[in-house]
């Protein structure tokens, strides 16, 4: 039986993910998956219902109770509950947050089983942390990407000076709030930030994000040959 088609592609925040991940599903025909933004919903809604975001408990039995969807399409959309929370899910108080949600167990293993479901059908491309290491540790193709955590601020930056939602950080403030989220997520307990063993470390820094995208096209090529469909 052949094993679905799959790229995972980790990497730390801002390190490129979305857009690479974007790019590539535009390319092929494929599906993308940010489970970031399933963490980020979570965090929403945890602020939405004055849930501490170190109360576990509350936490796992919010996970378990959300619909969270993607709506596919020229402008994907994350939906909660029926709500659309896509632009909501970038905000500084979310940010501020969502790696002590993400690191709550129980959150993680409702959403875990989630994504692996979604990406069961293959011809995806998952983003995420943990993706090669935890959520599809079989996945074919896996891919971590680095950035400077100056670029990666500059580029977290950029994206909220764009968001509707304001005062807008600094770009030090960003940068601050981005070491913090490095820390927490390279030292939680429950699926540590970790580049699978088996994954190619892709340093995004010297190149653009269609660069990026023709040299994990390429490997992909190398693995499975044509992958239009």
């Amino acid at each position: 039986m052949t094993s679905p088609r799959i790229i995972a592609l980790d990497g730390p925040v801002a390190a490129g993910k979305t857009a690479v991940g974007k790019a590539l599903a535009h390319r092929l025909g494929w599906r993308f998956l940010d489970t970031g933004a399933m963490y980020r919903a979570v965090a929403w809604a945890a602020l939405q219902r004055h849930i501490a975001p170190d109360d576990a408990n509350a936490l796992t039995t919010l996970a378990q109770s959300l619909h969270i969807h993607l709506a596919n399409g020229p402008d994907p959309r994350w939906l909660v509950d029926g709500q659309d929370v896509t632009h909501a899910l970038r905000t500084p108080a979310v940010e501020a947050i969502v790696s002590q949600v993400s690191a709550v167990p129980g959150v993680r293993q409702v959403l875990v089983a989630r994504q692996r479901a979604l990406a069961q059908e293959g011809n995806i491309i998952v983003a995420g942390r943990d993706i090669g290491t935890v959520v599809l540790p079989r996945a074919p193709l896996k891919i971590f990407l680095l950035a400077s955590l100056e670029t990666r601020a500059r580029r977290r930056w950029l994206e909220l000076q764009a968001s509707p939602h304001s005062p807008p950080p600094t770009l030090e403030e960003v940068r601050r709030a981005l070491e913090e989220r490095d820390r927490r997520d390279s030292t939680r307990s429950t699926s540590p930030l970790r580049p699978a063993p088996d994954a190619i470390l892709l340093d995004t820094d010297p190149y653009t994000i269609d660069e990026v995208v023709q040299r994990i096209l390429a490997l992909a090529e190398e693995k499975w040959g044509a992958l239009h469909g």
